[in-house]
């Protein structure tokens, strides 16, 4: 069976290259006669696996020095607890954009643990916007403003940064985490979920400056210790070994194959942008968000009619491009066209658009 194009929001494709040598290390990792699915995170094998990750992903991304990077486990959403839990604890206060469901339910997590504040939100419209906001609207004294940087499901993604002034910047970069180059050193914690654009399920990475690691609250688990896991190098317990080896090779691909963020960015807007020029000038799809804030990871679409949505999801997997279905709160379609989609995918997706509109005009 040929491979299908997987336009899902995540678990997402990966690139053929890293499957293809994950594959021919399998059962023998760089001649250590081990598989590294089986060897003891203690190993000095495994050792140089782990700091090679931290290595290319600093320097892929370009990652100050006074910032710590943690691979930790949970998923995207454990951060909903363990932002609140290390950082809400000078003056308990925190201010949150809800541009979806994922901020939406960091914004609830961490109400649960101090003074939770929504300043913005773009509900009012199927969160298909990012609102509008200025440095007079955020609490000078909150511990963090809280946003999710691309919205998965909604297909937005912040262009601007809100001006925060001195407090810091807390950012879900869950799905759109190496897409291109970002300025770190604008935000006081990043993290993202691996299994969209750098890996498989099971990896959360978190880039934290060292200034904020400091003591949680009390009633915060040992293993949702930023601090523990800073000082064990993440290795504080058996880590998600397999998919940390592959982040590295994911990193060795963009760098080396793809040669970097900004030519990675290159690519994904000429994904992108294929699509959007279809939508563009349809008479028959169209694109649910605002120009302005379009995504270049997740891209939303419908055509008017649910039976006709159905059909083209229903014939689009017939043709190989499968978990091409919107999500319940917006309907229609969406196409995730994230690092590991490769150009052919969207070109050929492109293609049984114009064919299936013109068989349904």
């Amino acid at each position: 069976m040929s491979r299908v194009f997987n336009f899902s929001a995540g678990p997402s494709m990966m690139p053929e290259a890293v499957l293809k040598k994950a594959a021919e290390q399998m059962l023998d990792y760089e001649g250590c006669g081990q598989s590294v699915m089986e060897m003891s995170h203690r190993s000095k094998v495994y050792q140089s696996i782990i700091d090679g990750a931290e290595s290319l992903l600093r320097e892929v991304m370009n990652i100050p020095d006074n910032y710590k990077v943690l691979f930790l486990q949970g998923g995207g959403s454990s951060q909903f607890s363990m932002v609140p839990l290390n950082l809400m604890t000078k003056s308990g206060k925190a201010d949150y954009i809800i541009t979806g469901q994922w901020a939406k339910k960091a914004f609830q997590e961490g109400s649960r643990y101090g003074k939770a504040r929504a300043v913005a939100s773009s509900a009012d419209k199927t969160f298909s916007y990012i609102p509008k906001t200025d440095k007079s609207m955020f609490d000078p004294d909150a511990d963090y403003v809280y946003i999710c940087m691309n919205n998965t499901i909604y297909g937005t993604v912040y262009h601007t940064l809100p001006e925060t002034g001195s407090v810091p910047l807390v950012a879900d970069i869950s799905s759109c985490i190496l897409s291109e180059p970002i300025d770190v050193s604008k935000f006081g914690l990043l993290f993202a979920g691996a299994q969209k654009n750098m890996g498989p399920a099971g990896v959360t990475v978190v880039i934290i400056r060292e200034d904020l690691i400091g003591e949680p609250m009390d009633i915060t688990p040992t293993m949702f210790k930023y601090k523990i896991h800073a000082e064990n190098k993440s290795l504080y317990n058996t880590p998600p070994c397999y998919g940390i080896y592959i982040i590295k090779l994911m990193l060795e691909w963009i760098k080396n194959d793809i040669g970097g963020l900004e030519n990675m960015k290159k690519l994904n807007e000429k994904k992108a942008n294929l699509i959007y020029d279809v939508l563009d000038s349809s008479n028959l799809f169209k694109g649910t968000v605002v120009k302005e804030d379009r995504s270049l990871m997740n891209i939303p679409f419908v055509t008017g009619n649910d039976e006709l949505d159905a059909l083209f999801v229903k014939e689009a997997a017939e043709n190989g491009f499968v978990n091409i279905k919107g999500h319940r709160t917006v309907g229609g379609m969406r196409a995730s066209v994230y690092n590991g989609m490769p150009l052919e995918g969207v070109e050929k997706l492109v293609a049984f658009m114009k064919k299936f509109e013109e068989e349904h005009s």
